[in-house]
Formats: C-alpha cells, structure tokens, sequence
C-alpha cells in the first residue's frame, strides 16, 4: 500500500495586540498593533505509483499431429501374421488382432477376405478415461502448475516431436523360396528353432516343393489321416502344431511350413535334425 503523507501539526499563535504611542503635537493616538504568523501544513507527498506486473503472455504450445491408422483390406490366401509384418506392427499378429478383435472375431486365425483391418488401432483405454481417474490433489497440482507457468514470461515454446521413420515393409514370393523365408520370420517371433537349409531339405524329400501333395497309400492313410502339404504333415499333427496368426488350412504353405518344424522342434530339436521320415 501506499505511504501515507505525514503532515505537521500547526502551532496556534495568538494575535498580540499592543499599544503603541504615537506622538503628534502632544496628544497620544493609542493605535492597536496587531502581528499575526501563521504555521501551514507541509503538502503530503504523492503516492508512489503502484507497479503493475504485466501479464504473462502464455507460452504457445506446438501440438504434435497424430497420423492417422491405416487401413488395409483382406484378400484370400492372407493371415494376420503375414499382414503385421507387411505393415511392420510393432508387436506382431498379436498386436494386430487385439486391435481388430470386434472385426476379426473370437478366432484369429480365421479372417474373411473383404474385411478391413485398421492398421494401429489401440486396444487400450482412451486417455480422457485415464484424466477422469486422476486424484483431486493432482488436479490442483496441474491447476497450480499451470498457474505458475502463466507468469513466466518468455517461456520457450514446445519442441516439435520427430517423426519416427517408417519400416520398410517386407515382402515375400508366392513360390518356395517365398514360403520358406516367411515361415523363418514367423518362427523367429515364436521361438522355433530351424534354417533356410533344414527346411528346403526336408522339403524336397517329403513333397518335391509341391504344396498339395498328399500320400494316400501309407499307414496314416489307412487309418484316414493322410500326410498333406509341402512337409507332409498329418491333420492331427498340424492341429496340435499349428501356430497361431497363420492360416488353419493344412495345404497353406506357410502354415503347414511352420507346423512341421513346431512340431519337428518338440520332438527332434530342430527341423535341422531331421534327416528321414519323421
């Protein structure tokens, strides 16, 4: 607040009054003198201006774009494995199909031709539910927050985040070299074991690079569960083999690939280690 003016007190002063004699010709003229002084009060001093802090000019906040899912539409022949790494999902078919679970079903490894897939769609709870769930006491410390950072003049404005580089999509051949380099990306992200070498051999014993080839005439087929595909496997072998996000067509290269050499992994270690009928 401002100071207030001292003032000084003014000292009363009686008015004297006397007589002075004045002569002229002998008579005396009694003439009242009167002297007045008078003490004034010192003017108050002005009140010193009140400094005003200018407003803070809010620092302006570069929001960053969020790009936009992709979509991508289902053709025959294609698994949600083979889609994720074509669109390089982080997280693979899992990923994918927790985010397309309402449009694919209860079974991710039937997907009809036709549908579309948003490519990075978020399965997890919207942020406004999570900012909704904050604590009372967290919210004042974001309302004192953004008090204190209204008065900070000059504030630096947001860096811009960088935009992650895109993955370059892989795609394979619709031949045996194709479905065996496949069927090695879906096994490294499962953990089975097995080369290029390995399987490419066992190939070429069990069907000659045939993907429908069937044995009729042997045992299995007796009992009704002929060997089928490229590795000659039987349906309840690929069944309890079979890896998930590849298709369930026993014929699929890629899946009947993968199967056997789940299946060779379990039992032999590896499809590398197998050198005869198995």
């Amino acid at each position: 607040m401002p100071a207030q003016g001292k003032h000084r007190r003014p000292k009363s002063i009686s008015l004297g009054r006397g007589l002075a004699a004045v002569t002229t010709g002998g008579a005396v003229l009694a003439l009242p003198v009167i002297g007045a002084t008078s003490a004034f009060a010192a003017p108050a001093p002005a009140a010193a201006p009140q400094a005003v802090a200018p407003a803070a000019a809010a620092a302006p906040a570069n929001s960053v774009a969020k790009a936009a899912p992709a979509k991508h539409s289902v053709v025959a022949g294609e698994t949600l494995s083979k889609i994720a790494r074509e669109h390089s999902v982080s997280g693979g078919w899992k990923k994918l199909y927790e985010g397309n679970r309402k449009i694919v079903g209860s079974n991710p490894d039937l997907i009809h031709p036709g549908i579309k897939l948003v490519i990075g769609a978020k399965s997890a709870a919207s942020s406004d539910d999570k900012a909704s769930k904050a604590s009372p006491s967290a919210a004042r410390g974001a309302s004192a927050d953004r008090a204190d950072r209204s008065e900070r003049v000059n504030a630096a404005p947001v860096a811009k985040a960088a935009p992650a580089a895109e993955k370059q999509a892989v795609a394979y051949t619709n031949d045996l070299d194709g479905w065996i380099r496949e069927s090695l990306a879906v096994m490294a992200e499962q953990g089975i074991p097995g080369t290029y070498e390995g399987i490419h051999r066992n190939i070429m014993r069990e069907s000659s690079g045939n993907p429908n080839a069937i044995n009729n005439w042997d045992s299995n087929a007796v009992k009704g569960t002929p060997s089928k595909g490229l590795l000659q496997v039987i349906d309840p072998t690929f069944q309890a083999y079979h890896v998930p996000g590849t298709s369930t067509d026993s014929y699929d290269p890629v899946a009947n690939i993968t199967a056997a050499c789940n299946y060779a992994a379990d039992r032999y270690g590896s499809i590398d280690n197998v050198f005869g009928a198995y």
